[in-house]
């Protein structure tokens, strides 16, 4: 059987089986732990960038949160700012007419005693053309003489007095 080319083509087969079996063996164990280990690196790539995406989600709904918040609060300042520019414009708006109002009666009583100063300079214009129509009417020279002389004899009372 040694002798038997058969016998060394099997054997040097099966040695080379073993041998190139170990070798692909060991290759492939290698290749399937490489490839495991980068499967590996990928799922633990995989799961930090998922818990980053879980991160920056909590972190968005954050901001957005805030930002509705704040959006509410100057909503709420706004309107706040409307309600007391409103109040305060209704006030100016209610003192302008009171002026105005003020004015307006200031206007009346300046017209009224105006009108009163006029009727009264009228009044004594007429009773002062009355008068002396009446004086021309009733008095002649002869009791024209009779007052300047009364008048002059109660001068000296007059002086005494002042």
């Amino acid at each position: 059987m040694l002798q038997d080319p058969k016998f060394w083509v099997a054997a040097s087969f099966v040695l080379f089986i073993l041998l190139f079996g170990k070798m692909a063996w060991s290759r492939a164990t290698a290749m399937l732990d490489a490839r495991g280990e980068r499967i590996r690196a990928e799922l633990e790539e995989a799961s930090r960038l998922r818990m980053e995406a879980e991160a920056m989600l909590a972190s968005a709904k954050a901001e957005r949160e805030a930002a509705i918040a704040e959006a509410a609060a100057m909503i709420e300042r706004a309107q706040a700012e409307a309600q007391r520019l409103a109040i305060a414009a209704g006030a100016e708006a209610e003192a302008s007419a009171r002026r105005r109002e003020r004015m307006a009666m200031d206007r009346i009583a300046a017209a009224e005693a105006s009108a009163v100063t006029e009727v009264r300079n009228a009044a004594a214009e007429i009773a002062t053309i009355a008068v002396r129509d009446v004086i021309i009417a009733r008095h002649d020279a002869a009791a024209d003489a009779a007052l300047v002389d009364a008048a002059v004899t109660s001068l000296p009372v007059a002086f005494r007095a002042a």
